[in-house]
């Protein structure tokens, strides 16, 4: 609790107290935050995936082709439009993934990314190609909001907020339960009669809708959309968010998402030929000493300072 009304008193205050520069950056963090949400459920269950950007560029394009058919740029119209968009591509996918695990999982999941991601190349009278898709500003109930703009802001962090109270409560459900128990030990939850294959499913339609509603966020934060938004690359950045903060607890993809962000821009900023090798060295970093990422090294202090706290009392 503590965690939590820190983070959204700052989250709050950003825009009040920092340069635009930043809340843009503090935007697109929001956004993944999103979509790494999808992907540390997924984790919870041991599922890996490298194609969560399947969903992502699902969302994004359903943005695209609204505004492109039928100048639609409403939020309130278009969010659940491409969380729709996100659960529809995961419901017809999630037939074929809830039967495999662990490589076969990831890897079949990345394949289809890979599918989307040549159609949307190769159906250029349709798509943009490679040339992609404007999306233009977006509004709210008819009033404008600019991507860099504290409206647009306080939006996607509302947003953000709704998807952590549901996940949260997904979680705390008892699919979600099971879905921790399948982490440990998946034959005992079929021995206890229940269908592994439908907690997998229904989770694996969780994290596509999440995603569908990043993408939606995302087109209208950068303002344009390319097919590389399927690539396996953009499903390796939901990844590597997820573990650098780790998918232990809610905030762990916030702290992923944020530290994520800045570091990539600074990096980019200071190492302009070497930024992808410095997020490297972190990845190796947090594997090789704190596996837990970014959300236990918080948990590890605060206990630390509980337990000096505690005995600075009994003294």
């Amino acid at each position: 609790p503590r965690a939590a009304l820190v983070a959204c008193a700052l989250l709050i205050v950003v825009p009040l107290i920092l340069p635009g520069w930043i809340m843009f950056i503090m935007n697109k963090a929001l956004f993944m935050f999103i979509g790494v949400l999808g992907v540390a459920v997924l984790l919870r269950g041991g599922l890996l995936t490298f194609g969560y950007a399947l969903f992502y560029a699902t969302g994004a394009y359903a943005v695209g082709f609204s505004v492109k058919w039928w100048g639609v740029h409403e939020l309130l119209l278009l969010v659940p439009l491409g969380g729709l968009a996100g659960f529809v591509m995961a419901s017809l996918v999630g037939l074929i993934m809830a039967r495999y695990r662990e490589v076969f999982f990831a890897m079949l999941n990345l394949a289809f990314s890979m599918i989307l991601f040549g159609a949307l190349l190769k159906f250029y009278w349709v798509t943009g190609g490679t040339d992609g898709l404007a999306t233009g500003t977006a509004t709210l109930l008819g009033t404008a909001l600019p991507a860099g703009s504290s409206g647009f802001y306080y939006f996607t962090l509302a947003v953000a907020g709704v998807v952590t109270f549901v996940v949260y409560r997904y979680m705390a459900s008892p699919v979600g339960y099971f879905l921790r128990a399948m982490y440990d030990n998946e034959i005992r939850i079929e021995y206890s009669g229940v269908a592994v294959r439908q907690v997998v499913y229904r989770t694996f339609i969780l994290a596509g809708t999440l995603g569908g509603i990043s993408g939606v966020l995302a087109a209208f934060t950068i303002g344009h959309i390319v097919p590389e938004d399927a690539f396996w690359i953009q499903s390796g950045e939901f990844v590597f968010m997820a573990l650098l903060g780790g998918f232990g607890g809610l905030p762990g993809p916030l702290m992923g998402a944020i530290a994520f962000e800045f570091i990539a821009t600074y990096a980019s900023k200071y190492f302009p030929m070497a930024w992808q090798m410095t997020l490297g060295i972190i990845m190796l970093l947090i594997i090789l000493f704190q596996p837990g990422g970014l959300w236990a090294m918080y948990k590890w202090v605060e206990d630390w300072v509980g337990r000096r706290v505690s005995g600075g009392e009994h003294s």
